[in-house]
């Protein structure tokens, strides 16, 4: 008679909750991680993620999926700790940062690095790139999807945005959500003025505390029928 053994299941990854970023943002070491520009955006992140995005490790390829864009990718490190902390690639990983053999560099490589959609880090393609996602999900039928996008405040310095931003409110593109993380950065433009640039485009626009995880949700999920829309989260003053 042959004796058998069955394998227990493995247990489940213990759940990581925002507390716990910080924690895991200080395995990302060295000179060039651009640390204001990665905690600008935690925040945000962590309640897109966690309360917003229909997107998990386990529908990363479905076609009805929410697409997020990270634009301001010169700064990844809260982007990769969210991430990790929802499952698409193991914590184990951070502590490579920025290392020659690690996917995880310090620009996101969307070939490299599971969930991300795409490989980011110059400044003024996101938006861009988010319309045409929006658009290429519309001429497919695929009206369920939501196109998320993170940029940074300077990012609207670049010309390609305000394209981005013209075109997509004349066309009424109503599953495009762009997010401004507003830490003064910008050296045109004024604090506090970034909303009025999209509803002059027919976006729906709100401004919120970027830290305020109930009012960044609010902001979020409020609902802008026709238009795309566009939250602005204005957080401390880089270098502040």
């Amino acid at each position: 008679m042959t004796n058998t053994t069955t394998k227990a299941p493995a247990a489940p990854a213990p759940k990581i909750d925002f507390d716990e970023l910080p924690r895991l943002m200080s395995l990302m070491t060295g000179d060039e991680k651009h640390g204001p520009a990665a905690t600008s955006t935690l925040d945000a992140l962590w309640v897109l993620y966690d309360r917003v995005l229909r997107v998990s490790p386990a529908t990363a390829a479905d076609p009805g999926r929410d697409r997020f864009l990270l634009s301001k990718g010169h700064g990844p490190m809260a982007y990769y700790a969210v991430l990790a902390a929802k499952g698409f690639f193991p914590v184990d990983l951070l502590p490579g940062f920025g290392s020659y053999d690690s996917p995880l560099g310090h620009h996101p490589d969307r070939l490299l690095v599971p969930g991300a959609e795409i490989g980011s880090g110059s400044l003024g393609h996101g938006l861009p790139l988010s319309v045409g996602t929006a658009l290429g999900l519309r001429a497919q039928g695929l009206t369920e999807p939501a196109v998320w996008v993170l940029i940074g405040d300077a990012e609207l310095d670049e010309g390609s945005n305000h394209e981005a931003v013209a075109y997509a409110g004349a066309a009424g593109l109503d599953r495009l959500h762009t997010l401004v993380i507003d830490n003064s950065s910008a050296t045109h433009g004024w604090r506090g003025g970034i909303a009025s640039r999209f509803e002059a485009a027919g976006w729906s626009a709100a401004t919120v505390d970027g830290r305020d995880h109930e009012a960044l949700h609010a902001a979020f999920s409020a609902p802008h029928p026709g238009r795309p829309r566009a939250v602005v989260a204005r957080v401390e003053r880089k270098g502040a």
